[in-house]
């Protein structure tokens, strides 16, 4: 008979379907088995739609076919009520014998409850089966649910010798066109997408979602500790500007957490050298990427201000670095280690 992992790599097959759509829901997978045979398949569609147990368990041919079944399930099911019921009540109504978990709940408050009332209502729980794999699914939601402040990326376009800078009367842009369109791929990855005021007030951007389909706008945040942003700039008065708010927080860690109350998960910072800076002096980013363009542009701002570190070993060190070739760019990307 097929082991537990078997049917877990199903599932996890089946919530990678999900990824990229889910937001800020983590994308999560589901089968129904009974004698060795899945019976019921489900995931995660979208924020607000049924759940993936709920989902599997509207696949069944007949809903009877559910009792004494197990479900295999990437992520501990859900104990509360929020845009949809719990997901707990459903697998208890519908007869199940047994739940094969992967990765428990990260948010402290809600952690291994759904299995605590599955348990005393007489389900027997597994919990564990490809644990890692499951929870490597969503590690954007795994963070913000366990610190309590977004994954962040930090993701930067510059001069070979580290400049934000352009001479007066050109374009503005330093990166090639493509790696200007793979930059797109991390906007569509993120709930929100965070620059400073400067950064408005100096280039006006739009920061949407462009030539990437699927996926909503995300918002649009603009850090403003000092000094609000002009009224009449894109991001109040484009067709996205319900998808823009201000964030005032004194430092850039607090105007994290205040995201993190809204239910942002995941935050791209693509602002300028101070607000960068910030993000490096305070050890909040996750991940990097940085697309070095091949032109030395010299001037006075560099694209990571911030106090910086004394000594080499006090520097944040990049793993599972990649070097891409993005048009005529090179796409530096890793993960930090804080």
């Amino acid at each position: 008979m097929p082991s537990d992992e078997h049917f877990m790599r199903e599932a996890l097959r089946l919530a990678r379907r999900g990824l990229g759509h889910t937001r800020p829901n983590p994308a999560v997978g589901c089968v129904i088995v009974r004698n060795g045979k899945i019976l019921g398949r489900g995931w995660h569609r979208r924020a607000g739609a049924p759940h993936a147990e709920i989902e599997a368990l509207r696949s069944l041919s007949r809903p009877a076919l559910a009792r004494g079944a197990t479900a295999y399930v990437t992520l501990e099911p859900c104990s509360t009520h929020g845009r949809t019921p719990p997901c707990t009540g459903a697998l208890m109504q519908a007869g199940l014998a047994r739940v094969v978990l992967g990765a428990v709940d990260p948010n402290p408050k809600h952690r291994g409850r759904g299995l605590t009332i599955l348990r005393r209502a007489g389900l027997e729980i597994t919990s564990g089966v490809l644990a890692a794999d499951c929870a490597a699914l969503n590690p954007e939601f795994h963070f913000a649910m366990s610190t309590g402040v977004p994954w962040v990326i930090a993701k930067c376009g510059m001069s070979l010798d580290g400049r934000l800078t352009r001479p007066p009367g050109e374009p503005r842009w330093i990166t090639s066109p493509a790696a200007r369109a793979d930059a797109m791929k991390l906007r569509a990855r993120v709930d929100a997408v965070l620059v400073g005021a400067g950064t408005v007030r100096a280039d006006n951007p739009s920061l949407t979602l462009r030539g990437v389909s699927g996926t909503a706008q995300p918002w649009r945040v603009v850090w403003a500790p000092r000094r609000m942003p002009p009224p009449d700039s894109k991001l109040f008065t484009d067709r996205w500007k319900a998808r823009t708010f201000v964030v005032r927080q004194a430092t850039l860690r607090d105007a994290l957490r205040a995201l993190a109350t809204r239910g942002i998960t995941s935050v791209l910072i693509e602002g300028g050298g101070h607000t960068m800076g910030c993000v490096m002096d305070g050890r909040l980013a996750a991940e990097v990427v940085f697309y070095v363009a091949p032109m030395l542009a010299g001037g006075t701002i560099p694209a990571v201000g911030g106090r910086g570190f004394l000594r080499a070993d006090q520097a944040q060190r990049l793993s599972g670095v990649k070097f891409d070739t993005v048009g005529n760019c090179v796409r530096i990307s890793g993960r930090l280690r804080n």
